[in-house]
Formats: C-alpha cells, structure tokens, sequence
C-alpha cells in the first residue's frame, strides 16, 4: 500500500511538472461561420515574453486574435513560451499542422520568423514589431512585418506629461535597452520639448535582457529614484516592469503613463493616460487579408507600418481614463496630434 502510495506521489509531481513545462494553448473550440466574402481560416499566435494577461502588448495582441474569431470566423490558438526554444517550436508546430497563418508577437521574434518562413515557405506568417534582418536583401515572400510608428505615440504623451508637470521634469522608464524602446524615448523627448523646451527628462533602462520586461521590483526602483530626483510624471515602455512604475507612482502621489493598452485600471488613482499602440488592429487587419485573400498582395514579402494617421497609434485623451488630465492639456496635445496625423509635423524616432 505504502508502494503504491509513494508511485502515485512521484506520478503526481512528474504530471505537474510536466504541465507546468507545456506551452499553453487556447481557442480550441469550433469558431462561427466566416461572413461573406471570407474563408475559414486557422491561426497560431505566439506571445511575447509575459504572455497574456500583461495588461499591455500581449493583451493587445490576443484581442486581434479573439475579434478574427467573433468577426470573421477564425479558429485561432496561442501559445506561451517559456524561453527562445520554445517560441521556434510553437512556430514550427503551427505550420506543420497545416495553419493559414502563424503570428508572432514581439521584436525578439524577427530572426525566427525569419528562419521558420524560410522552412515552411507554404505557410504565411506574420511578426509584431518586426525588425528586418539587415543580412539579407528583403524579407521573406511569405512574412509580413507588422511595425508601428512608435515615436508618433510617445510623442503625444510626452507632451501631456510636460504639460501636468509642474516641477519642469518628467521621466522615463524603458524594458530591455533595445533599439524600439530607444525609440519610444526619442519621442517622448521630443514630445517633452515641443511644449516645454526648458523641461528635462530622466531616462533609465531595467536591463539589457528579455527579463527586463517582467521585473515589476527593478520597475518600482527606478521610478521612485525618478520621482525622488522630481520628477513628477513618467512614461513607462517596459511591459510588466511597468507595474512597478505604477505602484511607485500611487505609494508617492505622482503620476504614470502607460502604454500600448489603455492601462488605467492597473492603478486607477495614478495613471494619468496611456499610449495606446494598436497591436490588436495590426493582428486583426493581417488575419483579415488571409481570410479574404489579400494577403499575398501588399501583405507577404514587405513590412507594414501603423501610425497615428491610419488609427494604428493613440492616446486616452477621452472618458474616465483620461479624468486626471485637464481640459487644457487635452485641447493642446489633440492640436499636435492634428498635426501629425496630417503629415504637418513629423516626429524624430523613425529607424535610419
């Protein structure tokens, strides 16, 4: 008895180990039928470090994917990875299953979408964020680079965090030290300066791995020394680090600016707005093209850039999530946003 007892312990913990270890997957479930004009279509999605439920980038992306379901009928599934193996395996076990298209969330992902496409040039394949290998001429026929004008965005809110400062200094908090978070600080510099040319910027960066993204304690520390040194608004771009951000902000009576999803409910007292970074436009818009047939034609084989004049790049600047700025910086920050969104100013931060 006791025998069997102990085998069935062990059995336990090496099923729980083994789960725990396990890609998740979801959407299993029969979709509705595709509207007019569509075909169905099976679509594998593989988040970025975080995963779902980060309140940002990857939330964003899953709810492309759950509205490609809703509206066009789409049998979607996702995967977590638990490191750089595993998202080249979810990868390559959607296309051997047969999916129409396999996407990507995350820069980190450019080089492996990359490699796979090559290896299943039969299969379409989209990447977030995606960064061109610069060793070779193009990119793949069978990719599509989905990008987004960053810059434009952060340049909204730092405009909006120069304006509620009082003190003339705002920070910034970036994830991994990478060249498109560089990015997102460029414009919020420049976003700074357009209103309040004497105001300064505290910039700082959790780190310079993935692991930057998801260290809400690293977040927490260079904000309060941020908030110390006067800042009085920061702009995080940092995934679940940013919770860190938020939490230094209420605990010190301060503000923070989120970003790609409006993230007000993650610290309603401190979140003053956030950029917003439609990832969930750029999913839904490529699943679109594959279903109806576009894909091929403007899609695969080039990268498509989303920005503030085709709806790809907001802010909260409307309704109880933007209840702490004030009708005046709403007004001015709207009136440069006109402008970008007209082609009449055009904001530093775009890749030389």
């Amino acid at each position: 008895m006791r025998d069997r007892v102990a085998a069935a312990a062990v059995l336990s913990v090496l099923l729980a180990f083994a789960t725990a270890w396990l890609p998740q997957r979801g959407e299993t479930q029969a979709p509705p039928a595709p509207p007019s004009g569509a075909r169905a279509v099976r679509v594998g999605l593989v988040f970025d470090v975080g995963g779902r439920g980060d309140k940002s980038f990857n939330d964003a992306a899953y709810e492309g994917l759950a509205r490609s379901r809703a509206e066009l009928g789409a049998a979607v599934e996702y995967v977590e990875p638990g490191d750089p193996e595993d998202r080249v395996s979810a990868m390559r076990s959607f296309a051997a299953r047969g999916f129409d298209l396999v996407i990507a969330v995350g820069y980190m992902f450019s080089r492996d979408v990359d490699a796979v496409a090559r290896e299943r040039p039969s299969t379409y394949f989209a990447c977030v964020d995606y960064a061109r290998d610069e060793g070779h001429a193009s990119v793949p026929a069978n990719v599509s680079g989905l990008t987004f004008r960053e810059w434009e965005g952060a340049f909204l809110v730092g405009a909006a965090a120069a304006l509620t400062s009082r003190s003339g200094r705002v920070g910034f908090v970036g994830g991994m030290d990478i060249p498109l978070i560089r990015r997102f600080e460029t414009g919020y510099r420049a976003g700074v300066s357009s209103v309040c040319p004497t105001c300064s910027v505290l910039a700082a960066y959790a780190g310079t791995s993935p692991g930057a993204f998801r260290d809400p304690a690293r977040g927490d520390e260079l904000a309060t020394s941020q908030f110390a040194a006067g800042a009085e608004v920061i702009f995080h771009a940092s995934g679940t680090t940013g919770h860190g951000v938020f939490v230094a902000a209420q605990r010190l009576r301060r503000y923070a600016i989120g970003v790609d999803s409006d993230q007000y409910d993650e610290m309603p007292e401190a979140v003053l707005t956030s950029m917003r970074k439609r990832v969930d436009v750029a999913v839904f818009d490529a699943i679109d093209a594959v279903a109806r047939g576009r894909f091929a034609h403007g899609y695969a084989g080039t990268t498509r850039s989303f920005g503030v004049s085709d709806g790809g790049i907001d802010w909260v600047s409307r309704g109880p999530h933007a209840r702490h700025l004030s009708p005046a910086v709403v007004e001015r920050v709207e009136a440069l946003r006109g402008r970008v969104s007209r082609g009449e100013l055009t904001v530093p931060g775009a890749p030389q």
